[in-house]
């Protein structure tokens, strides 16, 4: 089935359809979602930068050497561009990748005084950050009303009918209008994680699947079904 699902309901229904789907994944989703391992806002920064177009099992299985040897942002900012290659080469990009988390480590020194700031528009000044990945951070770190548009939280909330828009800043412009601040975390990581299990992109498990009558696609794909029988 082509995905040219519309968003259906005008704004006071997107936001009711939206809070019944919060609470739905919130249910029946783990009460941890993590899907990179850190111990500080350094590290997650770091991974976040490497884990653009890779999986997070790459990123983590370099990370521990490279925090290893590279524990803060001095020692990264300073590190050996040729090493940093070397330990991130299995992440793809490496090159690219490298130049960018030494720039920084050494920006998070010149501008933040050794923090990693706490704001979008101060870690989007950061090479390699964008707002998804600055999302994470904040959200993840500091708690802060964050909405986190990958490639998984696009598919879903476009399928369920909460956007029909393509242009990931455009996405979350209008999920955080209809999702309330306080909830906004956990709903981009129990989308992300709805997505990467059941709402995958090519064999969408509808049958089983507890978001469904709430599902433009889902509807739409049993309406087909049933025409075509």
């Amino acid at each position: 089935m082509r995905e040219t699902i519309k968003k259906l309901q005008p704004d006071s229904e997107s936001r009711d359809k939206a809070d019944k789907i919060f609470h739905l994944l919130d249910e029946n989703s783990p009460e941890e979602i993590s899907f990179l391992q850190y111990r500080s806002s350094f590290e997650l920064l770091i991974s976040v930068i490497l884990s653009a177009q890779t999986t997070d099992r790459q990123v983590m299985e370099v990370t521990p050497q490279l925090f290893r040897r590279y524990p803060d942002p001095r020692s990264l900012a300073e590190g050996s561009p040729d090493d940093i290659m070397r330990i991130i080469k299995p992440v793809g990009f490496y090159r690219v990748k490298a130049l960018n988390i030494k720039k920084t480590a050494a920006a998070i020194i010149r501008d933040f005084n050794g923090t990693v700031p706490d704001t979008i528009e101060q870690l989007i000044t950061l090479p390699g950050v964008g707002r998804k990945s600055a999302n994470v951070i904040t959200g993840a770190v500091f708690g802060k009303p964050a909405v986190i548009v990958d490639t998984h939280f696009s598919r879903v909330v476009r399928r369920l009918g909460l956007t029909d828009q393509v242009n990931p800043d455009k996405i979350e412009a209008e999920i955080a209008e209809i999702i309330d601040p306080g909830k906004q975390y956990r709903f981009s990581m129990t989308v992300n994680l709805h997505g990467r299990k059941t709402c995958h992109a090519r064999k969408p498990l509808c049958s089983s699947c507890f978001l469904a009558p709430h599902c433009l696609y889902a509807i739409l794909a049993g309406n087909q079904h049933l025409i075509s029988s």
